[in-house]
């Protein structure tokens, strides 16, 4: 079977392009374009990131930068993933202690880059930097008796969460930000205005759960302890999971 060419925008991610042996010395590399590139994402959101912008940026024409990225759909990947720290130190630690510093990490620097947000996911995770992220999450696994399917679809489990609740920490925060009056600043004020309409016989269960204060009192719309029992309720299910396989091995992978 033919090896299956790798996409432009991967090879460009590795530093897989062929280099051209004639021709002048770029003055540019694909490192700086990205570089300006989340420069502007930081400052101006995802708008701003223009290929126009981008050129202006690094002080070349336009066309300059095609030579270095397809597209800026191509450039969009690239950035997605440049702009992610490095993963966790695995370190030895027992998996669910990783997981938890792994999925924390993960909501954190989604949520200090939100225009990785609007951005969304264009393509699988291809780039070095989103690898490192997955490979690690897979090797805090590795001891489990776990298949291989398993604890990929673990790793996915756990992105999803921690990119939906970047997410609603995000749009809470800045929809709270943009009230006129500002009377709805957080969970504790949207449990106070709750109890004032909600009908106890037409939401008697709601009406039970406001009266117990189950929203909470944070003054802020996001409070720690709801992602910790969320995440504790999915790693409590890896755990059972784990429990089934016992230590022989695992099971072929689910999914």
């Amino acid at each position: 079977m033919a090896q299956q060419p790798l996409p432009p925008v991967v090879a460009r991610m590795w530093g897989r392009e062929a280099i051209p042996r004639h021709g002048p010395r770029p003055s540019l590399d694909l490192g700086r374009i990205v570089d300006a590139a989340i420069r502007i994402a930081d400052r101006e959101g995802l708008e701003g990131v223009k290929m126009s912008s981008v050129a202006g940026e690094v002080r070349v024409a336009t066309m300059s930068l095609y030579r270095y990225v397809g597209s800026k759909d191509e450039l969009l990947i690239v950035m997605a993933d440049a702009a992610a720290p490095e993963p966790p130190v695995l370190d030895g630690q027992p998996w669910r202690d990783y997981l938890t510093d792994w999925t924390r990490a993960h909501r954190d620097f989604l949520l200090a880059r939100p225009w990785l947000l609007a951005l969304g996911q264009h393509t699988p995770p291809a780039g070095p930097r989103a690898l490192r992220w997955l490979d690690r999450a897979l090797a805090a696994l590795a001891g489990t008796g776990l298949g291989h399917g398993e604890r990929l679809n673990i790793v996915t489990t756990l992105t999803g969460y921690a990119t939906r609740q970047a997410s609603l920490a995000h749009a809470l925060n800045s929809a709270a930000g943009a009230a006129e009056d500002g009377s709805i600043s957080g969970l504790a004020d949207y449990g106070h205005v709750l109890a004032q309409v909600v009908d106890p016989d037409g939401y008697p269960e709601l009406a039970a759960a406001l009266r117990a204060n189950a929203f909470g009192a944070a003054e802020q719309w996001i409070d720690d302890a709801d992602f910790t029992f969320g995440l504790d309720l999915l790693l409590d299910g890896i755990q059972a999971l784990v429990a089934r396989q016992g230590p022989a091995g695992g099971a072929p992978g689910i999914g």
